[in-house]
């Protein structure tokens, strides 16, 4: 008996090893934590209630604009409950060079930007944050990759989006390229607010 259960156990966490640990065993992004753009260490669980879009950033992007329609999403529906969580990330043509004081002053200065921002990770590979190894794993309700397939497995490129309902659950994973503002990412945002 003592011999099976031991058995079992280290079964257990060899799989939690090779699967990534905690971020397999999470039941929603609450139980996560990251460092915010200054260092300081942001519970994921305060945002509990709240609607979450967060977004894989960078400054020297193409798709960079973007950081307009996410302040402006902001901006309309922080007060009902909307918080855009902006993460750095390099990862992508190296598109995101600069420290989190660069990245922060390209923010304030371009786009104004008030949303919380958390500082730079990487979301692939094996150096991947906890929190990109669990929203990838997830299986959303609303799937909205409309100008590439759908890389479950990867982030596919900068401003990747991910739409986070109030318990922690996702329930959308938006292409790099449809725009935050975008009437399908729109209507899913107020539905989840609403509830």
């Amino acid at each position: 008996m003592k011999y099976r259960h031991s058995l079992a156990l280290a079964l257990a966490l060899a799989l939690a090893f090779v699967t990534g640990g905690s971020a397999m065993a999470a039941e929603s992004v609450h139980e996560f934590k990251m460092k915010d753009i200054d260092g300081k260490e942001v519970a994921l669980s305060d945002y509990k209630g709240k609607v979450l879009l967060i977004v894989n950033v960078a400054s020297e992007c193409g798709l960079t604009p973007q950081y307009e329609q996410l302040q402006a999403l902001h901006d309309k529906y922080h007060e009902k409950g909307l918080v855009v969580v902006g993460i750095p990330c390099n990862q992508f043509g190296g598109q995101e060079p600069g420290t989190e004081k660069d990245i922060k002053k390209f923010c304030s200065e371009n786009y104004k930007v008030s949303f919380p921002m958390m500082s730079k990770v990487q979301v692939n590979g094996e150096k991947q944050d906890p929190l990109y190894a669990y929203l990838k794993k997830q299986e959303p309700a609303h799937d909205y990759l409309k100008s590439e397939p759908a890389k479950k497995d990867k982030i596919s490129w900068n401003f990747e989006k991910f739409i986070v309902a109030k318990d922690g659950t996702v329930v959308g994973r938006v292409s790099p390229r449809t725009k935050p503002d975008a009437d399908e990412v729109i209507s899913v945002l107020e539905a989840e607010l609403a509830k």
